[in-house]
């Protein structure tokens, strides 16, 4: 059954299940300092976005996203998508990625890798400039059922204390272009 979102709530904060990003977050012995750059991304973001490309109706998406540290020098990264109709109900699971975020060989560069559950994977390379983060994607590999992605470039930044998002695509045919973009705003007391 949809349900309406009030969009000046967030979720509530439900105890961590054992093992999950959330529990393995509340029970890290902290950062790594070659972290530090991105250490503002860590804890769980959500909100909403909204998406389109010349292939496809555009739409509205509801959306949290996790960053969390083990102690170890990388992120990790879980993102869930969730259709919404003009009221912001939940229609149904959309997207949905995995990855970890690293650092590259001088304290600005980041590496990025991404897994999706459509059969894609990808290779960021990027820059971090205080809480603005430039992403380009290095490699994209796909299955042979994947639909063909040639390329992405993602923004992110902290705007506000939110973390705000734009995602370029260039798949199926179509020159690179603006594909997704979102507000989400950090969910409970996690964080660095």
């Amino acid at each position: 059954m949809n349900e309406p979102v009030d969009r000046n709530l967030t979720p509530a904060d439900p105890e961590p299940t054992e093992g999950s990003l959330a529990d393995e977050q509340q029970q890290s012995p902290g950062i790594h300092p070659a972290l530090e750059p991105i250490a503002w991304l860590v804890g769980t973001w959500w909100g909403f976005g909204v998406g389109g490309y010349p292939t496809i109706e555009s739409f509205r998406y509801e959306q949290e996203i996790t960053f969390g540290s083990d102690g170890r020098p990388f992120l990790r990264y879980e993102s869930r998508t969730w259709l919404i109709d003009d009221d912001g109900n939940r229609i149904r699971p959309s997207g949905s990625e995995l990855g970890w975020w690293r650092p590259g060989a001088t304290a600005r560069e980041l590496e990025v890798l991404i897994a999706h559950h459509t059969g894609i994977v990808e290779v960021y390379v990027g820059e971090v400039a205080f809480s603005k983060i430039e992403l380009a994607t290095d490699v994209v590999a796909r299955t042979s059922t994947a639909k063909d992605v040639g390329g992405l470039k993602r923004l992110y930044g902290q705007v506000e204390g939110d973390l705000a998002y734009a995602i370029d695509m260039a798949a199926v045919g179509q020159p690179l272009q603006s594909h997704l973009s979102a507000r989400l705003q950090r969910v409970g007391t996690s964080g660095a």
